[in-house]
């Protein structure tokens, strides 16, 4: 994170264009993981109580209720930027339990979505929202 990022806005185009990827890739991820896993889970609960697997035996109530916190809770905060680096972490969580536990059958080829997302929700754990996200108290900042 550069200077400017840490006292405000961004102010060299170096820091606007660093900004503006992180936002574009923040946004991609919890759209594509919102829409593509997220809403239908939550909007279809029922269904998704009889589909869902559960690995560790919680049951299919926590587990889904976990699952739409990982897939919908957590990619709204990383879309505002609010606790971005720890909202990826149960996205990355689901991701590992699903291809590690779930489907570890699966080959490179089957499992190459999971895997982008992986590497997206890595990469945004890694470098936090930029400098384009709703400020949070200086004490929460860390996360």
């Amino acid at each position: 994170m550069t200077t400017s990022e840490v006292q405000g806005r961004p102010k060299t185009l170096a820091d606007i264009s660093l900004s503006l990827g992180l936002l574009f890739l923040r946004v991609s991820a919890a759209v594509l993981l919102l829409q593509i896993h997220g809403l239908p889970k939550l909007l279809n609960w029922s269904t998704e109580l009889q589909r869902i697997e559960d690995p560790f035996g919680l049951g299919a109530n926590l587990t889904l209720a976990m699952a739409v916190f990982a897939e919908v809770i957590c990619p709204v905060l990383l879309i505002l930027g609010v606790f971005a680096r720890l909202a990826c972490l149960p996205v990355l969580a689901v991701l590992g339990v699903a291809l590690v536990v779930v489907h570890p059958e699966w080959s490179l080829e089957q499992a190459q979505f999971a895997w982008l997302f992986t590497v997206l929700y890595a990469g945004l754990a890694m470098t936090g929202p930029g400098a384009w996200a709703i400020k949070v108290p200086a004490f929460f900042q860390r996360f």
